[in-house]
């Protein structure tokens, strides 16, 4: 095996590859990065058995300069063979399977030799049915995956909480997190219909990974699902993700149907007033800022206390206040999250009662998106 490439365009490709391998994996091989050459393209593999990220380097793309010169494969150890394609010299950079499983680097005037893994043992891909394939746009894709995946567990006691739940069917992409504190509830149309309905847990990490390889622009995400895998095709290159097994709770009840108190405000505004007043509350033992809704006067005011610093008040400005008087207290971490996901929009928040869970919606689309928060009981 032995080929020759344009070193930066090299390491972009490997980058996206190194995403997925981590040094914690119970499998000794999956440290490694696994490389196969044939006539006509380069493929780069890395996984930690939870994720798969795959990329192919074709010889059509002038910007790569691939030379391929004999075909082969080889499992490198990634942290090394990173590093070092990294500290090149040289624009150019060739790389050799030479006795065994020695392999030679090659760049300008330095020479590494590393010893490298029969890829035959590197476990193999699943393989997943091209025939019903489901497209996304990517900045849509990565706005549902921003939105949902804050809410996601982080407590491994519940694991089918620690992934999104997403429901495609017809027309509709319905993608669902909670962590019993909160839910993040998204839904998108799609572009075409889906031939049959799809009912899948996809680990949260693995979307924060797939989120971050989403390029800005109109970049189409190709969908596809197996029975306990999860295929997205961005380009060149193909991101698999192992799907949570189980039955996620019915969440449709957790929302709301009515309210007896609405406001209205600027997300942006209110994110900053919130994030005045957890300087104290995270002082304190139970991390809690207080939301005191007064109709009458179109008021609304939050306050926060910590004994041993102080305390803070401020009110809000607010465009509508409706209902009944309420006084509610929530965990400002969760209301920061939720207010980062709507970015500079004006949204409405519904409350029924001061124990009972309460919603932030964009007001201009109120079902399409929903975020969730249970109050804190404070007496």
């Amino acid at each position: 095996m032995k080929f020759t490439i344009n070193r930066s365009a090299f390491i972009n490709k490997l980058n996206d590859v190194l995403r997925a391998i981590s040094s914690k994996t119970t499998i000794p091989i999956l440290t490694g990065i696994k490389i196969v050459v044939t006539d006509n393209d380069v493929t780069l593999t890395g996984s930690d058995a939870d994720i798969t990220i795959e990329s192919v380097l074709a010889n059509s793309d002038e910007k790569l300069e691939l030379d391929v010169a004999s075909a082969g494969s080889i499992v490198l150890p990634a942290r090394f063979f990173s590093e070092i394609i990294k500290k090149l010299p040289d624009k150019q950079v060739t790389i050799e399977v030479t006795d065994g499983f020695q392999t030679q680097i090659t760049s300008g005037t330095a020479a590494f030799t590393i010893n490298g893994q029969d890829a035959n043992n590197y476990p193999h891909l699943p393989e997943i049915d091209g025939d019903n394939t489901i497209s996304l746009a990517g900045d849509v894709l990565k706005e549902v995956i921003g939105q949902t995946v804050l809410a996601v567990s982080t407590q491994e006691s519940r694991p089918i909480l620690t992934g999104v739940h997403l429901i495609l069917s017809e027309n509709q992409l319905l993608a669902v997190a909670t962590d019993s504190h909160r839910l993040a509830q998204r839904k998108i149309a799609l572009p075409a219909a889906v031939a049959e309905t799809h009912d899948v847990i996809i680990p949260g990490k693995s979307l924060q990974e797939l989120s971050r390889m989403i390029a800005d622009g109109n970049q189409e995400i190709q969908l596809r699902i197996a029975d306990n895998q999860v295929l997205f095709l961005l380009g060149d290159t193909l991101f698999y993700s192992r799907l949570l097994e189980g039955n996620y709770p019915d969440t449709t009840r957790l929302i709301p149907d009515s309210s007896d108190t609405t406001v209205e405000l600027n997300a942006a505004t209110f994110l900053a007033a919130i994030e005045r007043a957890s300087l104290l509350s995270h002082e304190s033992r139970n991390n809690v800022v207080k939301l005191n809704v007064q109709p009458e006067d179109q008021l609304a005011e939050i306050s926060g206390n910590s004994p041993d610093v102080g305390n803070v008040e401020e009110q809000i400005g607010v465009e509508n206040v409706d209902g009944q008087p309420v006084e509610i207290s929530f965990n400002p971490d969760y209301m920061k999250d939720a207010l980062r996901s709507f970015g500079q929009s004006q949204i409405k928040m519904s409350f029924t009662s001061a124990l009972r869970p309460f919603t932030l919606v964009p007001t201009e689309n109120e079902d399409n998106f929903i975020q969730l928060i249970t109050p804190v009981r404070t007496y």
